[in-house]
């Protein structure tokens, strides 16, 4: 069952200058992205730093406007939606930030950062607060005694969990996670993608990882979109993404993927040529200055992002 579709979502920022303070350039954020999330499923999103990725999360609950293109949640447009009207869907999609230490208040207790979600949007009676407190903090495993404490005395790790206890706390069927384990230690990383896989299986919820690692998200996600320059360039099943990959992008993301084992150890695959710039993107495909494939029809024509297998579309002349 289809929960969430995005229809060509574009979203380009003005940079302003000048004596007048006039638009003289704008960033080509996202150009034209269309997927659909299934209930149930996690899909991640992947890419280097620039494409686009936390634009699209921010764009589907509304954080930022899109300047065309549609966003439809369980069957209704929300893009055009009033804040009144959006209200509702609120609770339905929440977001766990990349960065803990800026997504908490440090002038509010942790109880009171979950307490204030919980108030706001009547959740539970005004008497029940403290122990659904207590039950979230619980759930994501943070002790119950710490609810009085702030920001500043809980470690990274501790920061995110607090996040995620936040994003609960509305009973969402819809999560959009923008790389919930980027600013943590390794070691740290691991427990914090269980807890998320725990909450996942026990409350049935919904996805988009937003990460740029394609280890977690092959070990964590169901599907994944690989964006390059603002446009989804590979969208693929997560079962063995290293023999599956067609695009070359993809694959050069692979190639540069640090292994695991020694015995396994290859070369690192770099990519010659120069990343395009955002302001003013290249007319053909956007991966053109940077393909090993590249060819004339590259140069002049965007590939439109066509199924190769079922729910595996690419966008790429040379396949």
């Amino acid at each position: 069952m289809q929960l969430l579709e995005v229809k060509n979502l574009v979203k380009h920022f003005p940079v302003r200058g000048g004596l007048l303070n006039r638009i003289v350039k704008k960033v080509h954020a996202l150009n034209g992205v269309s997927f659909t999330v299934e209930k149930g499923e996690i899909l991640g999103v992947v890419g280097e730093s620039g494409c686009g990725k936390s634009t699209l999360g921010k764009l589907i609950v509304r954080l930022l406007e899109a300047n065309s293109g549609e966003v439809i949640f369980e069957g209704e447009a929300i893009t055009h939606l009033s804040a009144a009207e959006l209200l509702p869907f609120r609770r339905k999609m929440q977001m766990i930030f990349q960065d803990p230490h800026a997504s908490l208040n440090p002038r509010m207790t942790v109880g009171s950062a979950v307490g204030e979600v919980l108030a706001f949007h009547e959740v539970v009676p005004r008497q029940e607060l403290a122990t659904k407190i207590d039950a979230l903090l619980s759930q994501v495993g943070v002790n119950v005694d710490s609810r009085d404490r702030y920001p500043h005395e809980f470690s990274g790790g501790q920061k995110q969990r607090i996040g995620i206890a936040r994003a609960l706390a509305v009973n969402p069927e819809f999560i959009i996670a923008d790389e919930p384990v980027s600013a943590l230690d390794v070691s740290i990383q691991a427990q914090v993608l269980n807890v998320l896989m725990d909450l996942k299986n026990k409350f049935n919820l919904t996805m988009l990882f937003i990460s740029h690692d394609l280890k977690v998200v092959d070990h964590f996600c169901d599907r994944m979109l690989v964006m390059y320059l603002g446009y989804i360039v590979e969208e693929m099943p997560c079962q063995d993404i290293h023999a599956d990959a067609l695009h070359p992008y993809t694959k050069a993301l692979l190639g540069a993927n640090p292994v695991s084992d020694p015995a396994e150890r290859h070369e690192l695959t770099v990519l010659e040529g120069e990343v395009p710039s955002p302001y003013s993107p290249p007319q053909g495909c956007p991966f053109v200055t940077r393909c090993p494939l590249v060819t004339d029809q590259c140069r002049t024509e965007m590939p439109p992002l066509v199924e190769h297998a079922e729910g595996h579309r690419v966008a790429c002349w040379e396949i």
